[in-house]
């Protein structure tokens, strides 16, 4: 039995980017396999997009973060402003998803129109364990998790109060740009 997840997603921080980005991610179990496929329009041009799963460890339901999340009132809901209501970064969408390693360059870079396509088929087994390691659990819960797209270009000013920087990437890397909800269906 073929078990099937999708989330619209849609902008977030999109009238401080100047963009409306928006897409669609499916995600199906399948076996020991998750297959795992993502498309997104009117991004920034020629950026890389780091996207992940975020959620509560505690299998509480995460939900989207929203203007209402921007708790300094800098106009922008940034990395930490998230974690409230989405929870943490769980599952990167990269090169290796089951690596669980998430500040890398091997995420998807958009085109010079701003779209770019994901998809990757995920070995279940390896993924669990290394959720679990991380988390405490093998349970994925993709129903109580959200999506969220990051990445704005070095060149769009940020405010100083916009957090969110990991490691040696800064706040452009980590801004999130868009969310959506998985829903199974």
């Amino acid at each position: 039995m073929v078990e099937k997840y999708e989330a619209d997603i849609v902008a977030i921080n999109g009238e401080k980017i100047g963009k409306n980005p928006h897409g669609k991610a499916t995600f199906s179990v399948n076996g020991n396999n998750l297959d795992i496929k993502i498309s997104m329009d009117d991004t920034p041009e020629n950026t890389q997009h780091w996207e992940h799963f975020h959620g509560f460890p505690d299998g509480k339901d995460a939900q989207i973060a929203t203007a209402a999340q921007d708790a300094n009132g800098d106009g922008f809901v940034d990395l930490p402003e998230t974690e409230p209501v989405s929870g943490t970064t769980m599952v990167p969408f990269n090169d290796q998803p089951e690596e669980m390693n998430i500040p890398n360059d091997e995420y998807p870079v958009s085109d010079d129109k701003g779209h770019f396509d994901y998809e990757r088929v995920v070995p279940l087994d390896i993924l669990e364990k290394k959720f679990k390691e991380a988390f405490g659990d093998t349970e994925l819960n993709l129903d109580k998790r959200v999506i969220y797209i990051h990445g704005v270009p070095d060149s769009l000013e940020l405010p100083v109060s916009v957090g969110g920087a990991v490691g040696d990437y800064d706040a452009h890397t980590t801004l999130p740009i868009a969310v959506g909800k998985i829903k199974r269906v």
